[in-house]
């Protein structure tokens, strides 16, 4: 060919050369594919059983890669499953909060805002919780049925009453979570409980006693709040199963909060107004409550009518200890008053938690 005709057409070996290369890497490959899994079948199958559940694209690794690598990959591959297994069985706590009236938001010197105030800041820093649910005494659903709050935005109910008109304007910064809602939904209808999905606000059982634990301007919660109704019923095994129904939530970083009063009579605070020294019972049934073996048996103590003329205020805590299981309750910290008993409990230890 003439040079002139050379240097019009120049040679096609640039464009000829990189597919050259390309078959020239995947026989390569393959023979390395082969060599891999005669050589090393065993460990390549560890290799991908370890990795497959968590890294899905590490299956499309080459095998070669997979194969050259197998010692270091493999002493990661131990440290990610065991990482994984440790996220899967990490449980978020569960706390019984005492919330006393509307009053103890502004009582800011009184030891149960105090208290509430420091069990927020556990909370926030230490069990550091993707979600709430929370269930309150002020609350029932049907007889055989719960209801579950999937507003995301919700207002607050003020049910409470002759109290001051600035506590009908007070204020808690709050949002829900449909997705959240939607899995405590399947979890009671997984567990054979009816439970239908509502929009309702948050009751002061919920909110006042957030304002002090998780004060706004202070230590702000900063997760989504889904609050979850009681039977309409005084059946303490009921509420149990209730919370074991939705236990496993703990498990994908949900705290779970139930809200009540380890002692409530309001018919007998005219016999106590001015001075805190505790009636009888509120010293009895708080002792006995933090001794309870079995929950149930609580309501058959002669002070269980005098402790709470009704156990609307008493039942949260059974759904507590149902979700909790075979993790303990502890007595945080008590303070009987009057009629009252402030005591506030964990069930399970604070650990690090993971992240939905």
């Amino acid at each position: 060919m003439p040079s002139e005709a050379r240097q019009q057409h120049p040679t096609r070996t640039p464009e000829i050369q990189p597919s050259r290369k390309l078959l020239i890497f995947i026989v390569t490959l393959l023979c390395a594919v082969v060599i891999a899994c005669l050589i090393d079948h065993a460990n390549l199958n560890s290799f991908r059983r370890a990795f497959a559940p968590s890294c899905p694209s590490v299956v499309g690794l080459s095998a070669a890669s997979a194969s050259a690598s197998v010692a270091a990959s493999s002493y990661s591959a131990k440290i990610s499953s065991e990482f994984d297994s440790s996220k899967m069985t990490t449980k978020t706590p569960v706390y019984f909060l005492s919330h006393g009236g509307p009053n103890v938001m502004y009582q800011t010197d009184h030891p149960a805002y105090k208290k509430l105030g420091a069990i927020g800041k556990e909370i926030t820093t230490k069990v550091k919780p993707d979600a709430v649910v929370v269930f309150s005494a002020h609350w029932q659903g049907g007889k055989d049925v719960i209801y579950v709050n999937t507003a995301e935005m919700t207002d607050l109910i003020y049910d409470f009453y002759g109290f001051p008109d600035h506590y009908y304007e007070e204020k808690y910064p709050n949002v829900g979570s449909r997705q959240v809602a939607d899995k405590v939904l399947s979890a009671l209808q997984g567990a054979g409980i009816e439970a239908k999905g509502v929009k309702r606000g948050l009751d002061h059982g919920v909110w006042a006693s957030f304002k002090c634990a998780f004060e706004p301007k202070t230590n702000p919660l900063n997760v989504p709040i889904v609050q979850v109704s009681l039977f309409d019923t005084e059946d303490p095994d009921q509420h149990y199963r209730l919370g074991q129904a939705v236990s496993h939530l703990r498990s994908q970083n949900i705290l779970i909060i139930v809200s009540g009063m380890a002692v409530h009579n309001l018919r007998d605070m005219r016999f106590t107004m001015g001075s805190p020294r505790p009636l009888p019972y509120a010293v009895s049934f708080d002792e006995a409550l933090k001794e309870a073996k079995a929950m149930a048996e609580l309501l058959k103590r002669p002070d269980a009518r005098q402790a709470h003329p009704w156990f609307d205020h008493l039942l949260p805590i059974h759904v507590g200890a149902g979700a909790a299981g075979v993790d303990e309750g502890k007595r945080l910290w008590t303070f009987p008053e009057g009629s009252m008993s402030w005591a506030q409990y964990r069930f399970g230890e604070v650990g690090d938690s993971s992240s939905l």
